[in-house]
């Protein structure tokens, strides 16, 4: 499942550069998360980045994009292949 990011977003800016597929980028009134590439950091780190260094706990898993943990290592994969 890919994450997202709820209105609780404080724009604090810490989790963007915390995502390793780039997956999180400034949205016009807080972060967003672009579910095509967010893997919950499957393939890079045991678990989500952007969550452990969140102050506000808002980045939930997105009810509307559900992966298992096979399609985000497929995902991982096509995302970093050369």
């Amino acid at each position: 499942m890919a994450l997202m990011i709820t209105d609780d977003c404080i724009n604090c800016d810490v989790c963007e550069p915390e995502c390793p597929n780039e997956a999180i980028y400034e949205g016009e009134e807080i972060y967003e998360i672009d579910p095509s590439k967010c893997t919950e950091c499957v393939g890079h780190y045991d678990e989500p980045q952007c969550q452990l260094v969140c102050p506000v706990d808002c980045i939930p898993l997105d009810p509307n994009n559900a992966e298992t943990q096979d399609e985000l290592q497929e995902k991982y994969e096509r995302l970093t292949a050369n």
